[in-house]
């Protein structure tokens, strides 16, 4: 038959055939998605501010700024955005990969309906690889057994190397390659940063798809942990930002919103709004306040500088392998700046979210702590707000603050312009559109045999070229958490909607974006039809995009998604030998009485971990060390230890910890064999958090609970198995747990 092999009895009467390879469309270029986390507008370079970013300011000299992107105002949501060209609740990731509200809109995965860049480049030829932060599957799903149909490879990728969660310890990362959690490849003590890994990562993927096939385009998706919290850096970097920001913020403010308009990002007339609710002029902070914030702010900026260092060294193998040119490069931010810090900022965000709070005092006496391996910092309103200069509110947000952020884009190529301004609205679900726009091809009809939903999303391709291309004619709604927003032909309405209160008390607000940059000339009473205009049109675009219902619940949501998927479960059977478990399918012992009770049979000098969940800012550990069996339990660094009274002797032993929650605090009784050997009343506990690090069995992967011991201190006995036993006694404050939940995401 033609096209198709010949079959016959014999070879001499078959004829083979070798169908074709799928073909990249003439002139395909590589495409390099460079994704930050949480880094607000003004916060490039190249975008007003102080911050060393010269790789990226580079890029944008070499070709294009846009001023008008949007976003989805958090990271999962972003994620599900650009990935698929669709709104985030069409395709089921209406808020985070954290929890499935049961809703079609809220599911916490991309629907197959949608698929993927990578799944629809796959048929033209193209590899694809995803270096970095994932979040978009469940987070219980990211056990060893997963489901994996949601991990990158099951969505495209052929390659994968990063971790699944919101964030990570980027000295000690949970890293997974392909679809198998491993070890870091080295040490904090031995100068390890997960961005270095990441890069290092990256320019592998590239130079042995060159080696193998340097015909074929490849897409590379790096999505770093910068400078979503925790702010870690090398501390020379972080303590050469000091000077550079004991000036405050509202000074800060000033300098980049007037190199903003010297640079055209703005327009001349833009204002200066208010300083967001809640936030306190620079001045009226003590000096104590002044230095702890400025160094807090450091360690952002710090972070930022250190990641800009390394895309450096890949832009520059993109420069050695000759294929620069050929590189279609994006850089951008998934939200704005996170409001996440609170208002005073935190060393160690872990602790309050367990009732160890953290008075000035402590972080000031930690103050050289801050972005460093025992800390997880995150900086205060403030700064925030001057990260997302000039525009209102944050990250979670659906002003301004929240949903629009900096993207540069290079094509030597492809795009002649250099170091020009693109002000023309675009929105996440724009970018895969404007990618196949390029290349020439049509969305998929069909992928997998799955019917694909119709593209949302808009090409923006024209303006690549022309800076006068006319602005997309579709609006686009927005929602997080009950913020709601609508943009339409320059306009935008928006509504900051108080948790908790009714969504038919919201105050919307009128804004002409194409006149008004910053948000600050509320138009709602002076033209009340066209606000009624578009809040109906929200309406209509949030029926048909599954934004409803409407859910403003923080805790509730992780609460209901943590019991849902325990159910009954209370007992947990961990054996030697298995890896690493993400803390949202380990056991939860938060707020609850529990038992741990190891089998192991203990040799002469035998010491080392048992079970561990979490890491030096917040955790618990199970251990044997100088003879006697000990229990930590770290919340926010401060630490209740309880330790057995005599040794434990040689031979096949029960070794436990019974921690019994009452009135008054915790109870920690220590068992050996079934006996009591040691025990201590504290009041700290999980109250609603254990730790965004997972569970290890027979030792402590990261950096270790306890400072008594050095990572990964396995254990030198022979451990046979560790029951856990969940008492029925949880009690959950749900807004608690979406405060403490909110802190990862």
């Amino acid at each position: 038959m033609a096209g198709e092999a010949k079959i016959g009895r014999t070879l001499a009467e078959s004829t083979p055939h070798w169908p074709d390879a799928p073909k990249p469309p003439k002139g395909a270029p590589n495409i390099l998605v460079v994704l930050f986390d949480d880094v607000g507008f003004s916060d490039f370079g190249c975008y007003g501010s102080p911050i060393r970013t010269p790789t990226i300011d580079a890029l944008a000299a070499d070709g294009l700024r846009y001023t008008g992107f949007h976003t989805t105002a958090m990271c999962s949501t972003t994620r599900a955005a650009l990935l698929t060209g669709r709104n985030h609740h069409s395709v089921g990731m209406g808020c985070l990969a954290n929890f499935d509200s049961g809703f079609p809109g809220y599911r916490g995965k991309i629907a197959r309906e949608a698929a993927t860049l990578p799944e629809m480049l796959k048929p033209h030829g193209y590899r694809s690889y995803m270096v970095g932060k994932w979040h978009a599957t469940p987070l219980t799903e990211t056990g060893p057994t997963g489901p994996f149909d949601g991990w990158p490879l099951g969505r495209g990728f052929d390659r994968y190397y990063g971790f699944m969660d919101a964030e990570t310890d980027q000295f000690a990362p949970e890293l997974v390659r392909d679809n198998t959690p491993i070890e870091q490849p080295a040490s904090y003590a031995q100068g390890y940063h997960l961005t270095a890994d990441l890069v290092d990562q990256s320019i592998r993927y590239i130079a042995d798809h060159v080696a193998d096939a340097p015909e074929t385009p490849w897409l590379l998706w790096l999505a770093f942990g910068a400078c979503h919290a925790p702010h870690q850096a090398p501390q020379e970097i972080i303590r050469s930002y000091d000077p550079v920001f004991e000036k405050g913020w509202d000074a800060e403010r000033e300098q980049r919103l007037a190199k903003q308009k010297a640079m055209g990002v703005v327009p001349v007339d833009t204002r200066m709004p208010a300083r967001n609710d809640g936030v306190k002029g620079w001045d009226e902070h003590s000096g104590d306040e002044q230095r702890v914030f400025t160094r807090l702010q450091s360690a952002f900026a710090g972070m930022l500088d250190h990641a800009d260092q390394h895309l450096a060294r890949l832009v520059a193998f993109l420069d050695e392998a000759g294929i620069r040119d050929d590189t279609l490069i994006l850089v951008l931010s998934d939200n704005g700046a996170s409001q996440e810090g609170g208002p005073l900022g935190m060393v160690n965000a872990m602790g309050p979210y367990n009732l160890k709070f953290e008075p000035m005092a402590e972080k000031l006496a930690r103050i050289d702590d801050i972005g460093g391996p025992d800390t997880h910092s995150n900086f205060p309103h403030g700064w925030a707000m001057a990260s997302n200069t000039p525009l209102r509110r944050y990250k979670q947000n659906t002003h301004g603050g929240g949903i629009r952020d900096p993207l540069v884009i290079s094509w030597k190529n492809g795009i002649a312009a250099r170091g020009e301004l693109r002000h023309q609205f675009a929105h996440a679900s724009d970018l895969a559109p404007t990618l196949l726009d390029l290349l020439g091809l049509e969305p998929p009809t069909s992928v997998w045999g799955v019917p694909q939903m119709p593209m949302e999303g808009v090409s923006f391709a024209a303006s690549l070229k022309d800076a006068n291309a006319p602005a997309r004619g579709r609006p686009q709604y927005f929602e997080m958490f009950g913020h709601r927003g609508l943009w339409k032909d320059g306009w935008k309405a928006v509504a900051f909607h108080p948790p908790g209160t009714p969504f038919e008390t919201d105050v919307w607000e009128l804004f002409h974006l194409d006149q008004d940059f910053s948000e600050t000339d509320n138009l709602a009473d002076a033209q009340p039809e066209r606000l009624k205009a578009l809040v109906e049109a929200w309406w209509a675009e949030a029926e048909a995009c599954k934004v409803l219902p409407l859910d403003d619940r923080f805790g509730p949501r992780f609460a209901e998604n943590a019991n849902r998927y325990h159910g009954r479960r209370k007992r947990f059977v961990f054996h030697p030998g298995m890896g690493h478990l993400p803390t949202d399918v380990a056991p939860d012992v938060r707020a609850r009485s529990y038992m741990i009770e190891a089998e192991a049979v203990v040799t002469d000098g035998a010491e080392g971990v048992l079970l561990s969940h979490g890491d030096a800012t917040c955790g618990y550990s199970l251990y044997l060390q100088g003879g006697r069996l000990h229990h930590t339990m770290n919340v926010g660094g401060a630490l209740a230890t309880v330790s057995s009274e005599a040794p434990v002797p040689a031979g096949h032993r029960k070794l436990g910890v019974r921690v019994r929650q009452t009135p008054e605090g915790r109870v920690f009784t220590l068992a050996v064999d079934g006996r009591a050997a040691g025990e201590l009343k504290t009041h700290l506990g999980f109250a609603t958090f254990i730790s965004w690090s997972g569970l290890d069995v027979g030792r402590d992967r990261g950096s270790p609970v306890s400072p008594s011991y050095a990572a990964p201190f396995e254990f030198s006995g022979k451990l046979k198995r560790v029951v856990v036993t969940m008492d029925a006694d949880q009690m959950l404050d749900g807004d608690a747990v979406g405060e403490a939940e909110m802190a990862r995401q």
